[in-house]
C-alpha cells in the first residue's frame, strides 16, 4: 500500500489521490515537508526520474508540490513514495488547509527558536562587550579567573541555545548527509556547530578569545531571514492553490422528501440536487432546477458584472451564489468539474520547467561543491600563505559557508513563474505551460485568427428570410454538431433542433452527415456563385438541390481597434489569418489598420505561413479559436486562446483568457514581458551578491554574523523583487 503521512503523523492511503488521464498515466500531486533549497528539489527529481515508468517529476520549490506522473504497469506508487521517505522528506496530500494547518506549526516552531537564540544573543553579546572592554567596573583590569568565568556563563547561554534554536537547520543537514548528499542547511549546520565548537574548545583551554555571541547571534540573524523568507514565500501562493480554496468541501444536499442535509463533496454524485445559499459558493457543475439569483462567474466568464440566472441555466463550480437560494442538479462534481480541471492545468503550468529553471537547476548543482572548496580553501590558505592561527582562519570559513548558499538563486526563477501564475488567473487569464511567459516575452509578430478572435464571434443570420424553414431546420441539424460561431448563428436561428450523432467534421472545410454537407463553398462543390456582400458564409448542400448559401454578419470586438493600435506601438507586427473569404477579410483588415492579411486559409497554410515567418527569424504568438486553429496554436512560438474556443484549441494554446474582449492579449504580452526582465534582475541580484560577498569572505573581512545577515537577506530579496509584479511595480 502507498502510505502518505497527515498533520498528526497518521498515515492514509495514497491511492485515493491518484488521478489517471486518456493516456493511461497515473498523476500524483502531494507537498514535500522539509524543502529548503533547490538542492532538495534535485535530489527528489533526480530519484524519482531514475525509477522505471516514471514520466515527471517535478517538484517547484516556492509552493513545495511534487507532480508525479508514470506508467502504473511498469512502477507502483508505494515504490515511488518510498524512494522519495528514503531521502528523509516527508509527503503530505496537497490539501491548502492542512498545508495552512502545517505551515502555522512550522512557523510557530521558528518563531520559538527566534526567541531563544534571540534571548541568548542578546545576553551573551553582553557578557562579550565586558570580556572586550577588558575591564570590570570595579577593579579596572579584568584577570583570568573573572574572563573564564564569563566565558563558562556565556557557554551555559550559548549552547543549550545553539542546540535548541539551531534544530531547523541540523533535522535537514543530518536528512542530506545521511543520504550522503548535500543542501543549504549542510553548510549553515557546519557553520555554526564549528563556530560553538571553537568557543567551547577555548573556554576550556583558558584562552582569551570565544565566538558564542558569533554561533547565536549567527542562528538569531539566519531564523529571522528564514521566517520572512516563509512569509514573502507564502504571499507568492500559487494560483492552483488559491483556485482550490474555491472548491467546496462539503455540500447541502436536497433529499426526495424536500429535508436537506450535509454530506462530504466526494459523496456527491450525478443526478442528486444541491442547494446553494446566498454567500454560498457553488459546490458542482450543474443546472438550476428551482430559484433565480445574481451570481459572480468572473471565474469562468473573467466579466466581473454579476449575471442573473434561473431554472435551466447552467452554473459552474466555484461561482458565487449572490443573493437568493438556488436549487442546483448536479452534472458533475469533484475532480470532475471545470474548477477542477482548471486547478490541474494551473498546476501542470506551474510545475513546468523552463529553461531559466534549467539554468538555475544547473548553477545550483555545482554549488554545493564549490562551496565547501571555497571555504577548505580559505582556510588553508590564510594558516599557510596569511601565517594565521588556525581559530581566525576557521572562523573565515565559517563566512564562507554561509555568504555563499544559494538560496537565492534556487529561488530566484520558480518564485517569479508563480506570483506571475496568480497574477494572470486574478485577470482572466488561464496559464498553461509554465515556459509560456518566457516564450511569449520573445514574440516579435503576432497572428490572429478572424471570427470569434477579432470579432465577436456571435454573428447573426441576415438571409434568413430568404431560406424556407425546412432547409433551415436540415442545416441547422448539421451545425448543431460544431462549435463553430457560424454554425452556433444557424442553429440560434433555426431554435431547438434534434442532434444528429453521425456527423463528421473536417477541419477548415465543414460537416458531413450522410450525404448532406454544410460548410465553405469548396466543401460544398459550389461553382460560379456570385457574392455581392461581404457577409461571412456557409454553404447547404443536399443531394438533387441547389446549394443554398446562409450569409452571416459579425461585429469586431469592442476593444479591437484599440489593442491592434497599442499592439503596434509596442513594436509588434500583426498579421491576420482567416478561413473567411477576402471580400469579408479585406475591410475588417483595414479597419483594424492591418496591413499584412490573408484570407481561405486551410489549417495547413496557416500553418505554412508560420513556418515561413520562423524561417526568416521571426518569433510568432498564434492567437484563434476554432478547430482550424488547433495545429497553427501548437506550431507558433507562443499561443492564445479564449475561453470560448474549441476545446482542441484551448488544448494546444499556452494561455487561456476568459470574456469578451481582446485587452487580455495586451495584458499577458505585456506580464510576459515584465516576468521576463524580474527573472533576469533576479539572476543579476544573485549574481551580483556572490560576486561582491565571496571575495569579502575569503579576505576575512565579512564575520560569520554579517555573513548570515547577507545570505538572507539575498533570498528575501529576490522574493520581494518577485512581488512587485503584485504591486503593479517592476520594470
Amino acid at each position: 500500500m502507498a502510505e502518505i503521512a497527515l498533520q498528526n503523523d497518521s498515515a492514509v492511503d495514497a491511492k485515493a489521490y491518484i488521478r489517471r488521464d486518456d493516456a493511461g498515466l497515473a498523476n500524483l500531486n502531494l507537498a514535500v515537508e522539509n524543502l529548503h533549497c533547490g538542492g532538495c528539489v534535485r535530489r527528489i527529481e533526480d530519484t524519482l526520474t531514475a525509477e522505471p515508468g516514471v514520466t515527471q517529476a517535478r517538484v517547484n520549490l516556492t509552493t513545495r508540490r511534487l507532480a508525479l506522473q508514470w506508467r502504473e504497469d511498469q512502477a507502483e506508487a508505494g515504490d515511488l513514495l518510498g524512494a522519495v521517505a528514503a531521502l528523509g522528506y516527508r509527503l503530505v496530500p496537497f490539501d491548502p488547509d492542512l498545508l495552512a494547518r502545517e505551515a502555522a506549526g512550522e512557523d510557530k516552531a521558528l518563531l520559538r527558536a527566534l526567541a531563544v537564540a534571540g534571548f541568548a544573543a542578546a545576553n551573551v553579546m553582553l557578557l562579550s562587550v565586558a570580556v572586550w572592554a577588558g575591564t570590570d567596573n570595579l577593579s579596572g583590569d579584568m584577570g583570568p579567573a573573572l574572563r573564564d568565568l564569563l566565558h563558562w556563563i556565556s557557554a551555559l547561554i550559548a549552547m543549550p541555545a545553539v542546540v535548541y534554536a539551531g534544530q531547523p537547520f541540523f533535522r535537514s543537514a543530518g536528512i542530506a548527509l545521511r543520504q550522503g548528499m548535500m543542501n543549504m542547511d549542510v553548510p549553515i549546520s557546519l557553520a555554526v556547530v564549528m563556530a560553538a565548537g571553537v568557543s567551547l574548545f577555548e573556554t576550556i583551554n583558558h584562552g582569551q578569545h570565544t565566538y558564542f555571541d558569533a554561533s547565536v547571534g549567527l542562528l538569531f540573524f539566519l531564523l529571522i531571514g528564514r521566517y520572512l523568507d516563509r512569509r514573502a514565500r507564502g504571499k507568492a501562493r500559487s494560483a492552483a492553490e488559491q483556485l482550490l480554496l474555491l472548491g467546496a468541501v462539503a455540500a447541502q444536499v436536497v433529499e426526495s422528501d424536500g429535508t436537506v442535509r450535509a454530506a462530504p463533496i466526494g459523496a456527491v454524485r450525478p443526478g442528486m440536487t444541491v442547494r446553494v445559499v446566498p454567500g454560498d459558493r457553488v459546490p458542482v457543475d450543474g443546472h438550476i432546477s428551482a430559484g433565480q439569483s445574481d451570481i459572480d462567474t468572473s471565474l469562468i466568464s473573467g466579466e466581473s458584472a454579476p449575471r442573473m440566472i434561473t431554472t435551466g441555466d447552467w452554473v459552474h463550480a466555484g461561482t458565487l451564489n449572490l443573493n437568493s437560494p438556488l436549487d442546483v442538479t448536479v452534472a458533475s462534481a469533484g475532480d470532475d468539474t471545470l474548477l477542477a480541471e482548471i486547478v490541474r492545468m494551473t498546476a501542470a503550468a506551474e510545475q513546468t520547467k523552463a529553461a531559466y529553471v534549467r539554468l538555475a537547476d544547473r548553477a545550483a548543482r555545482i554549488y554545493a561543491p564549490a562551496v565547501h572548496l571555497l571555504a577548505l580553501a580559505g582556510f588553508l590558505g590564510w594558516i599557510w600563505l596569511g601565517d594565521m592561527a588556525w581559530q581566525p582562519a576557521l572562523l573565515i570559513a565559517v563566512a564562507v559557508l554561509i555568504i555563499t548558499c544559494p538560496c537565492a538563486l534556487g529561488l530566484a526563477v520558480p518564485v517569479v513563474q508563480v506570483v506571475a501564475s496568480g497574477l494572470a488567473m486574478s485577470r482572466g487569464i488561464l496559464v498553461k505551460a509554465g515556459d509560456g511567459f518566457e516564450r511569449l516575452s520573445e514574440v516579435d509578430t503576432l497572428v490572429f485568427d478572424k471570427t470569434g478572435t477579432l470579432t465577436a464571434g456571435r454573428p447573426e443570420l441576415v438571409n434568413g428570410d430568404q431560406i424556407s424553414p425546412s432547409v433551415l431546420h436540415q442545416a441547422a441539424r448539421l451545425a448543431a454538431g460544431s462549435r463553430h460561431p457560424l454554425c452556433r448563428a444557424l442553429v440560434r436561428a433555426a431554435g431547438p433542433v434534434d442532434v444528429r450523432l453521425d456527423i463528421r467534421e473536417q477541419s477548415g472545410m465543414g460537416l458531413e452527415c450522410g450525404d448532406q454537407r454544410l460548410g465553405n463553398r469548396d466543401w460544398c462543390a459550389v461553382e460560379n456563385a456570385p457574392v455581392a456582400d461581404g457577409n461571412s458564409e456557409l454553404w447547404f448542400r443536399q443531394p438533387g438541390q441547389e446549394p443554398v448559401r446562409f450569409a452571416f454578419r459579425d461585429q469586431l470586438k469592442a476593444d479591437a481597434v484599440t489593442v491592434m493600435k497599442r499592439l503596434r506601438e509596442t513594436g509588434l507586427r500583426v498579421e491576420i489569418l482567416s478561413g473567411d473569404r477576402a471580400s469579408v477579410v479585406e475591410p475588417l483588415a483595414r479597419q483594424l489598420g492591418i496591413a499584412d492579411w490573408r484570407a481561405d486559409c486551410r489549417p495547413d497554410q496557416k500553418v505554412a505561413r508560420l513556418q515561413e515567418l520562423s524561417r526568416s527569424g521571426r518569433k510568432v504568438a498564434m492567437i484563434g479559436d476554432g478547430l482550424n486553429d488547433a495545429p497553427a496554436l501548437a506550431a507558433a512560438h507562443a499561443s492564445l486562446s479564449p475561453t470560448a474556443a474549441a476545446d482542441v484549441a484551448q488544448a494546444a494554446a499556452d494561455f487561456v483568457f476568459q470574456g469578451e474582449n481582446l485587452s487580455p492579449v495586451l495584458t499577458t504580452l505585456t506580464l510576459a514581458r515584465r516576468v521576463r526582465r524580474l527573472i533576469l534582475q533576479n539572476f543579476s541580484l544573485a549574481l551580483a551578491y556572490n560576486v561582491l560577498a565571496v571575495p569579502l569572505a575569503l579576505a576575512g573581512l565579512v564575520t560569520p554574523l554579517f555573513a548570515a545577515i547577507a545570505m538572507s537577506s539575498s533570498s528575501l530579496l529576490v522574493t520581494l523583487n518577485a512581488l512587485r509584479l503584485r504591486g503593479g511595480g517592476g520594470p
